[in-house]
């Protein structure tokens, strides 16, 4: 399993656009991403998922996989999170 640790920088956190935004980009990967926060687990390519997660600005999350190939993915997902999504 591999994981990265990011802090959301949306301004709304992981609500509406952003999240809908991950979820089309982990959806679009074709690999099964977990996405973790404050113990609880989401499926990244869910967008209802991920919203019940109440991720805030500033809050730190993880995405995890089982895909030992899938580092990129992950970085890539991890620099979309960096990014204030609800001004773009």
């Amino acid at each position: 399993m591999i994981s990265r640790t990011v802090a959301v920088a949306s301004s709304v956190g992981l609500h509406a656009r952003p999240a809908a935004l991950l979820a089309e980009a982990v959806d679009d990967s074709g690999i099964d991403i977990t996405l973790s926060f404050d113990g609880e687990e989401a499926d990244a390519a869910s967008l209802l998922e991920i919203m019940t997660l109440g991720v805030k600005h500033g809050d730190e999350v993880t995405l995890s996989t089982d895909d030992d190939s899938a580092g990129e993915v992950l970085d890539s997902l991890v620099a979309l999170l960096s990014r204030d999504l609800d001004k773009e």
